[in-house]
């Protein structure tokens, strides 16, 4: 009986303990399950959580160009999940971007981009540039001594770069390359949360990223949300293609100080040279009425070199004639949680010394280094004020470059001021020195030497080497008061470059508080 007693207790027992075992099993699986969440966003078209859209994108790059392609391999490669919205995704069809300088060609290499640039788009080395004016020629070779012999300037079709970098992009599993345009930046509560763009097949879409990046080129509808632009528009360029000719100097591109304005010659295939005539102005004689192929016969081709001199003509009479816009922009960053701008979106500056791309690689560097220590991007205050330091911090590359294109533009242009007029002959007698006098301007030019300080002090020696031309053999009255303006003249052309850029940022880094900024810590 006893024995019973033990036998019923303990069955009971194991039934009562295995009915309280399932109960708190239950229990614990109920709030382990996730809660329903606030919607967010679309991913492909259907309402996702938003933590699952924060999992699925870690940045979204607008513009799928030289920064936002080579921005999209770069980031991915580091292990970010992109998402790179192109408003058009064909092989673009441009007649600037298609000098990298050497300083960029380093950038290239250190992002692991140079295959892009090589025999695959018939690409042509660049070695320096050839000068001329008034039928007299310099030429002016990059300092390259120190680097590998693959290391030199690029020159190629534009659309054929970027579309490479496009495919490179795209061979990674973490980047989603889309066609789409996009509209509007969503933000909440002062943070960019992400983008709504319409699809290829025209269809509204919204995605979401902790960090979106914006670098949709120089006709941006973006950056006004992002940066208190001033845009100018100094000239236009007028671009041909001329066929199987040689260059009077092989590999290097030509600058020609023509009237009224510049002149450029550059190889972009082993078949083909570009030609870039300066029109100053927003205005040009029409192309479809005869007016411009009239005025490159008579005013442009009288001053192009006899050797390039038929086939400029015979590409005027073919009549692929082009026009663009030159647009300069300084940097003006207005510091937003959750966006960034990049390229030509964020900053601009004439494209007379083909320093733009230097710039967004550079660019790119400085961003991926600054990112690299950040597993989470989620926190976008702490985020924003971080990358602070990018503006500053990419101060000698980007001044350097954009203060020579602006002020180089203005002195080599044709002015019926003396003044100025003194000044492109000194400067065109400065280069022909040699020596410290082109290895040091050019050494700037290439991007190779960013320091903004050597740059001014090259600047007023030729300023000062204009007022030397003027004191020989013997200083008069009207020589000393020419002198007086043209160092005057100087100070008109730089200084107001300089102050856009930014003084304090340019020559005094170490004393912006953002310069120190180090890596927000989660």
């Amino acid at each position: 009986m006893v024995s019973y007693e033990y036998i019923l207790g303990g069955f009971l027992a194991s039934l009562l303990g295995s009915v309280f075992f399932m109960i708190i099993s239950t229990t614990l699986g109920e709030n382990k399950k996730v809660k329903p969440l606030k919607s967010n966003g679309f991913e492909n078209g259907a309402f996702q959580p938003e933590m699952e859209v924060e999992k699925s994108t870690d940045v979204v790059i607008v513009g799928a160009g030289v920064a936002g392609a080579a921005l999209a391999y770069t980031l991915a490669k580091e292990g970010r999940r992109v998402h790179v919205i192109e408003r058009d995704l064909s092989e673009p069809d441009r007649i600037v971007g298609e000098l990298l300088q050497p300083g960029g060609y380093l950038k290239l290499i250190e992002l692991g981009l140079e295959e892009c640039a090589n025999e695959s788009i018939d690409a042509q080395k660049v070695f320096g540039y050839a000068l001329y004016k008034d039928g007299k020629d310099t030429k002016l070779t990059y300092p390259l001594e120190k680097y590998s012999s693959d290391v030199a300037g690029r020159s190629f079709h534009n659309g054929r770069f970027i579309q490479r970098m496009r495919e490179k992009a795209a061979t990674l599993s973490n980047v989603k390359l889309e066609q789409g345009s996009v509209t509007t930046l969503i933000e909440e509560k002062g943070i960019v949360k992400g983008v709504i763009y319409k699809n290829k097949a025209g269809e509204e879409m919204r995605t979401y990223a902790p960090l979106t990046i914006v670098c949709d080129g120089c006709f941006s509808n973006l950056r006004k949300s992002l940066s208190a632009p001033k845009v100018e528009s100094p000239s236009c360029f007028v671009g041909l293609i001329l066929e199987n000719c040689e260059l009077p100097h092989a590999n290097h591109g030509h600058v020609i100080l023509g009237d009224p304005s510049p002149i450029l010659f550059y190889p972009i295939s082993s078949t083909e040279v570009r030609c870039l005539v300066d029109v100053p102005g927003t205005k040009v004689p029409s192309v479809a009425s005869g007016e411009m192929a009239n005025y490159l016969k008579t005013m442009v081709a009288p001053q192009i070199p006899p050797q390039l001199h038929n086939a400029f003509m015979v590409a005027v009479e073919k009549g692929n004639i082009r026009t663009m816009q030159n647009k300069s922009m300084a940097a003006n960053p207005v510091p937003t949680p959750g966006a960034i701008l990049l390229g030509d979106a964020f900053n601009m500056r004439h494209p007379l010394t083909g320093g733009g791309m230097t710039v967004a690689l550079s660019d790119i560097v400085l961003l991926r280094d600054l990112l690299r220590p950040l597993c989470d991007l989620n926190d976008a205050p702490a985020l924003c004020s971080y990358l602070e330091s990018f503006y500053t911090l990419r101060k000698p590359v980007s001044s350097t470059i954009n203060t020579l294109a602006g002020a180089l533009y203005k002195v080599f242009c044709a002015s019926p001021d003396p003044a100025r007029q003194e000044m492109r002959e000194a400067c065109f007698g400065y280069l022909c020195l040699g020596g410290i006098c082109s290895y040091g301007p050019v050494s700037l030019l290439s991007g190779l030497n960013p320091r903004p300080l050597h740059l001014f002090l090259h600047f007023f020696a030729v300023a000062i080497y204009g007022v030397g031309r003027l004191m020989l053999p013997f200083p008069s009255p009207e020589r000393i008061w020419l002198g007086a303006q043209l160092i005057l003249s100087a100070s008109g052309i730089i200084f107001p470059i300089i102050k856009g850029e930014g003084v304090r940022q340019v020559f005094f880094p170490a004393t912006v508080p953002a310069f120190y900024r180090s890596p927000p810590v989660h």
